[in-house]
Order: structure tokens, then sequence, then C-alpha cells
């Protein structure tokens, strides 16, 4: 089993102080840590980019921006530089950053010229509802998002110079697998079936970096959250998670509608 540190559960802050209630997130906080600290672990299993044969590197020049995107692009360059997830280069590969604003800027790369050049991985993501299915009976629910799952997981050496991106303060590439990579949906599904196998269908259901830990009573359901959260922390260092997106929905009915089940079936923005 690969290394699982830094695969990180999240809970807003106008929600944190209940969820420190919660015994498991009392008991084990570094399991919910407020920001990654840097790269994840080495791991057996990393992130590639298979290109289709004969493709040339792709380039492009970056487009103009205004002042205030400039501002922001600078600052979270400098993040990404200060925790490790990027890295300047001198790639043949150059993608531009687009521009992004879902309630505020985020750096992210436009990969279509190179998605369109990569060999799709054909990993089946779940029906949503057929995870539900496994619900029956169920009467207590946590919901859980990891705290930036995409950068809790290294690409592969050979495979970073292609992830490069140009902008007006120099030529960049991601360590980690950046939003917007054609076949990061289905690695990072392959990752989570491969760290929780033991525990689909018994209590834990999985879509992308999103959990849901099921019980049919409360009592039953901290025993969940305890096994959930050993195999968190059984590597040498264990697992972040996001303490501002975990929802501990305790005492809920078994869901009996379809708008019951929307409201448990939010998954994480891609870019």
């Amino acid at each position: 089993m690969p290394n699982q540190k830094h695969m990180s559960p999240t809970v807003n802050a106008t929600e944190l102080q209940e969820i420190k209630k919660i015994p498991v997130v009392c008991e084990f906080p570094d399991v919910f840590p407020e920001e990654l600290p840097g790269l994840p672990p080495d791991r057996e299993v990393e992130f590639s980019i298979e290109l289709v044969p004969g493709t040339a590197p792709v380039s492009r020049r970056p487009y103009r921006m205004a002042p205030d995107e400039l501002k922001e692009l600078k600052i979270q360059l400098q993040e990404q530089l200060d925790k490790g997830f990027i890295r300047p280069n001198s790639s043949p590969w150059a993608l531009f950053v687009e521009k992004k604003d879902q309630g505020g800027k985020r750096l992210c790369v436009d990969y279509r010229p190179l998605n369109a050049v990569t060999v799709k991985n054909k990993y089946p993501l779940p029906h949503i509802d057929i995870l539900f299915d496994q619900l029956a009976g169920a009467r207590v629910f946590s919901k859980i998002d990891l705290r930036s799952g995409y950068y809790q997981l290294k690409i592969r050496e050979s495979d970073i110079p292609k992830t490069a991106f140009s902008t007006r303060y120099g030529l960049y590439e991601y360590l980690v697998m950046s939003f917007g990579l054609a076949n990061a949906p289905a690695f990072f599904m392959y990752m989570m079936n491969l760290v929780f196998m033991k525990e689909l269908d018994k209590f834990v259901v999985v879509f992308i970096d999103d959990i849901l830990i099921y019980s049919k009573s409360e009592k039953e359901h901290q025993e969940h959250l305890r096994i959930w959260v050993f195999w968190v922390i059984l590597s040498e260092k264990g697992v972040a998670v996001d303490p501002s997106k975990v929802e501990d929905v305790l005492n809920w009915k078994q869901p009996e509608t379809w708008a019951t089940i929307a409201a448990l079936s939010k998954t994480s923005p891609n870019c």
C-alpha cells in the first residue's frame, strides 16, 4: 500500500468550533491540519503523463494580464514555490495560466493542448446513484473532503517538464498533480480506492476526493471514524485531513428522496 501522508480531510471556518467537538477530531488533531505543510512523500505509484507517439512539445506565450491579476499571480506563485509544489524550469513545454474566478482567483494552467495529445486513463469513476445504494439502513454520516487532494500526489519525474507553464515572472513546472490534467480525476480515484479498498461498501464510499462514512448508529459511527483515522495515520507520519470541510452529520435519517441524496453528493470543483 502506498504511503498515505498528506491525503487530507476538510470544515468551513464557521463550523470549526463544532468540528472540534467531534471526539475523533479531538483525539487525532494532527490528521486535520489547516494547511498542507509541503510536498507529499514518495510513494510506490506516481502520476504519469503518457503521450501519443510522435508528439512534439507544445509551447504557448503568456497572455496579457491586468495589474491586479499579475499581483495575485505573483502571490500564488510564491506560495506554491515555498511549499515545493512548483519549481522554475527550462522545459520545451510551455502552456499558460488561464483566468479562473470562483469566489477568488486560483492558479490554473490551460492544459488543453497537453490533454489533446495525452493517452487517456480509462479507470472508471463510480456512478453516484450506485454509491448511494450502499447507504441503505444508515442513519449517521460524516462527509470528508481532502485538503488540496491533487497536491498530495507527486508527478513522475520524467513527466514533470510536460506540466510547464509560462508567466510574466518566468517558466515553472509542477512537481505535484495539477488541476486541469486530463487523467487526474481517474488517477486520484484509483489511489483512493487503493487506500480504502477494505472499507469500501462496508461503511465508506468514495468519489474522487470526497469521502462519505456511514453508520446505523452514532456509537457505530464513532467506531467507523476511528477505523478510518487508523488507516489515515497507519503510515510513518500519517495523512492530513483538511479541517475546513469535514461535516459530521449526526442522526440523519436514511435518504429517502433524490433531494436528500443530492444534499450529500457535493464534490470538490475541478479546474
